[in-house]
């Protein structure tokens, strides 16, 4: 039955594409479809930037930027939004909280694009009793906890401050704190004056994997699933498009201006900073060990890691009905 299902939605987002791309009127049309993004250097940028996705979901887009996904998933529970860039650990948080929402895209495995910088620290021994900051229940602020418990360091020796991005650029060169654990492109810049302790590439060889995602509100799924199949179709062709041939995105090409106009980094460090992720494409999210069970895997200890933090008051038994691969499958059989 299920398959029957998946197929029929498929069959009906084409019809839908097609109409679209004919010029003729689409329901989508009729509505607002309201996402949340972050400034973040990746693929997904561009096709923002060139208007695709209003071009292949026929509907107004208002495009919503926020400076971490607690900020998005909070819009999302007050109904403002309809789709959200999230990290790991904002997501694992709203799961276990029962937020009625779906995971439906993964848009990187974050490597090297978060790390904890620092200045005039050493070793991590000597975090103790210096300000660190980072935003609070973010992919960051995650691994910033769980390389403190790989360091065998209290979380209370160290001055932890919620800060986002940009309150964090601003923090440092004031010289009000010590370091931070943060993201690209803020990252970019604090790594000119500091030093890189750790890296989410290294917290997830400790056991600690951290990644970003597109997330929906249910109820928006279920009414509109052929505009959900078609964003997600949309972002995994400017994936494979950028891993098929990463170094046309070269400092000067119109992707790294793009990605640049939309996240304030410099374009000449976008082709770097695009390397500090894994990109998957649509085909290797749809394999179980992906976007499935592994997805739902780092999900549930994320939220276990996070309930021993104390940062979510309980996890949950199964955290299967908050990721889902079918947008991937139903996406790939798109095509325009």
């Amino acid at each position: 039955m299920a398959l029957k299902r998946r197929e029929l939605v498929g069959l009906a987002a084409a019809a839908a594409l097609a109409t679209i791309l004919q010029g003729a009127p689409a329901s989508a049309a009729e509505f607002t479809l309201n996402i949340g993004y972050q400034p973040i250097v990746e693929p997904s940028r561009v096709p923002q930037a060139d208007g695709t996705y209003e071009k292949v979901t026929g509907a107004k887009i208002n495009w919503q930027k926020f400076d971490g996904g607690a900020d998005v998933i909070a819009a999302i529970a007050s109904g403002s939004l309809d789709i959200g860039y999230v990290g790991s650990s904002p997501l694992a948080a709203a799961a276990s909280r029962g937020l009625p929402i779906e995971t439906i895209a993964l848009v990187g495995l974050i490597s090297e694009a978060e790390a904890l910088a620092v200045r005039d620290i050493a070793k991590p021994e000597d975090l103790a009793g210096k300000k660190i900051a980072t935003p609070f229940v973010s992919t960051a602020h995650y691994s910033l906890l769980t390389a403190l418990k790989h360091w065998n360091i209290d979380p209370k020796s160290v001055e932890i401050l919620n800060l986002r991005p940009p309150e964090i650029a601003a923090a440092w060169s004031r010289g009000d704190i010590d370091g931070a654990y943060v993201w690209d492109p803020v990252l970019a810049e604090i790594k000119k004056s500091g030093t890189v302790l750790a890296t989410s590439a290294d917290v997830a060889d400790w056991g600690g994997p951290t990644f970003d995602a597109w997330i929906v509100s249910k109820k928006f799924a279920e009414a509109h699933p052929d505009i959900v199949a078609a964003f997600v179709r949309v972002t995994g062709d400017a994936t494979a498009a950028y891993r098929a041939n990463p170094e046309a995105w070269g400092p000067t090409s119109p992707e790294a201006e793009k990605i640049a106009r939309l996240t304030g980094a410099k374009q000449d460090e976008v082709p770097a900073l695009l390397k500090g992720y894994i990109f998957p494409t649509l085909e290797e999210q749809a394999k179980p060990d992906l976007l499935g069970g592994g997805t739902i895997k780092a999900v549930a200890e994320t939220s276990a890691f996070l309930k021993e933090q104390g940062k979510i008051p309980a996890v949950l038994a199964d955290y299967a009905p908050y990721v889902s691969s079918r947008w991937v499958v139903d996406a790939s059989k798109l095509s325009f």
